[in-house]
Order: C-alpha cells, then sequence, then structure tokens
C-alpha cells in the first residue's frame, strides 16, 4: 500500500439541477484524476441544491436507492480512472426511511462502503430531521485500497466522540463531507465567528486524534422555497494534516479543487510523539454516555 497520497477536495455550487451539479462534480473527479489523485471527496449532497431549508414532502422524490442510477456511474467512473471517489447521497432505504449516506467507491470500481449520516440537525434553515433518519452504521471506517476512511458528515463534524470512535476504530484519515453556511442577515462579525469555529473545531479533531482532516464544502447563495432569505455557503474547504496544519486551503466564493499530498509515515511519527491513545483514562471516562451529569 502507498504510503503518500494524493487527495483532493471538490468545493462546488449546488444551486442548478441536479444534472447540471453532477456534471461538474465529474468534471471535477476528471481534474482530480488528471492530477493523479488517489482520492477525490465531493461536498455533502451535491447532487442538488440543499433542500431541508424547508420541510416539504416532495423533496422526497429527490432520494434514491444505493445502490441506484448515481452510485452505478460513480462505481464505473472509479474503475476507469481508477480512483477512490468519496460521495453523498440522500438514500432512499424503505419507504418512509430515508439516511443522508456518504457512499465510498474504491479504484477497481467496488462499493466499498457507505456511512450513515449520525447527528442530524434541526435549526431554522437545515430542518434535516424532517427527512433523515439518523444513522445505525455506526462509527466504522470504510477499508479500501489506499487505507481506512474515517468519513464522517457535516453536522457530525462538531462532535469529537464520532472523530474520536472513528481513530479508536482504525480509520488513518478523517473526512467530512459539508453543507454549510451563514444567515445572509448575520453581520460580518458573527458569520466570521461561525467560520472560525467550524475550521477550528475540525482542526482540533486532527490534533486530537493525530490524522489528517479533509473538510469539503459547497458554495454560492441558495434562496429558501417561497422565502426571499436562504443559505450563503461559506466555502473554506481545507485540508489539514496530523497536528491540524492546514495544507491547503479554498476561499469562500470560489469553484475549487484542493489537492495535496498526505504522508502516512509522517501521520505515524506524529502519533509516536503525541500518543494521545496511549494516555487516555479509559476507566474514568464511564460518563461519557450520560446526556448530562446532573
Amino acid at each position: 500500500m502507498k504510503t503518500t497520497l494524493t487527495v483532493c477536495a471538490v468545493q462546488q455550487p449546488c444551486n442548478q439541477d441536479r444534472q447540471a451539479n453532477f456534471d461538474y462534480s465529474v468534471a471535477k473527479i476528471y481534474e482530480a484524476s488528471a492530477n493523479n489523485a488517489d482520492l477525490v471527496v465531493l461536498p455533502e449532497l451535491h447532487l442538488d441544491p440543499y433542500f431541508c431549508q424547508n420541510e416539504d414532502y416532495r423533496h422526497f422524490d429527490l432520494a434514491q436507492s444505493i445502490p441506484g442510477p448515481t452510485t452505478e456511474f460513480l462505481m464505473g467512473l472509479a474503475k476507469k480512472l481508477g480512483i477512490v471517489i468519496v460521495s453523498t447521497i440522500f438514500e432512499k432505504r424503505a419507504a418512509g426511511l430515508y439516511h443522508n449516506t456518504a457512499v465510498v467507491f474504491d479504484k477497481d470500481g467496488s462499493l466499498a462502503g457507505k456511512y450513515r449520516k449520525m447527528h442530524i440537525p434541526d435549526d431554522p434553515g437545515f430542518y434535516e430531521k424532517y427527512y433523515f433518519t439518523p444513522g445505525d452504521i455506526g462509527f466504522k471506517p470504510i477499508e479500501t485500497s489506499i487505507g481506512k476512511l474515517g468519513v464522517l458528515i457535516c453536522w457530525d463534524q462538531w462532535f469529537p466522540e464520532a472523530a474520536r470512535l472513528m481513530s479508536l476504530a482504525g480509520t488513518e484519515m478523517l473526512i467530512y463531507p459539508t453543507a454549510i453556511g451563514w444567515d445572509p442577515e448575520d453581520n460580518d462579525d458573527e458569520r466570521q465567528r461561525q467560520l472560525n469555529a467550524w475550521i477550528t473545531i475540525q482542526r482540533s479533531h486532527a490534533i486530537a486524534n493525530g490524522l489528517p482532516v479533509i473538510a469539503c464544502n459547497r458554495i454560492g447563495f441558495e434562496k429558501a422555497p417561497d422565502s426571499d432569505k436562504g443559505i450563503q455557503f461559506w466555502g473554506n474547504s481545507f485540508i489539514a494534516g496530523p497536528q491540524g496544519e492546514i495544507l491547503t486551503t479554498a476561499n469562500e466564493n470560489d469553484a475549487q479543487l484542493l489537492t495535496c499530498t498526505l504522508d502516512k509515515t509522517r501521520t505515524e511519527r506524529v502519533r509516536q510523539i503525541w500518543p494521545y491513545l496511549r494516555d487516555r483514562r479509559i476507566d474514568e471516562y464511564g460518563n461519557l454516555i450520560k446526556r448530562y451529569i446532573d
């Protein structure tokens, strides 16, 4: 298995129709392949505009099965290009049962595995609990030809427990497909605080677990249905190393393909120097399974 990997994150707009959004994603996968990438990560729910801004049963028509038309196409593309692809799909598991699901395709065209989003938000403009059942697969890395990938999705990125459990299960990198943005009514100071928090929490997962992190967001304004309001997706996708150092980053406005090299031997060395897993006091962490300690 290779000790150095070329990895890519696609920062793209998703505010057009499904075919246009998908064509853009596919074009960026080809571009990543031309850069000799081993891995390319797409933003959360990159096929469609962010439909969770309101609660509308008609949006369930956007869901598809796994395997299904999108996964079949991406399996063929992964094999054709010899690249590992991480996509996120609105999964129809059964009538009335839907998930926000990351799917990983290996270089041989196989479906390496999937992860169903565990933490589901329910906030103004992000009404995901209406659409998505919390995941039931757990925090399990997905085995691929380039190593074990710890794929989590958006709201999962705020929870240190999720990153730690992926780390304890042997993941070699943390991957966060994301759809996050500002309320346009927020002032500049509040926007900066939110963005800084988003970057900081994910860099902290890199540091606390000694693992690289790939955070991949969408960009652009997406108007809410039947409203003049909407979400300004803030981009700022980035890839960080195992000490939280920023290796490459995007801005808030532009479609970009982030590309960098990850060195597995360096990750191992960092974990030897900062042995957090060795020094964890697992005998004293029992209360972590409680909602709150009264």
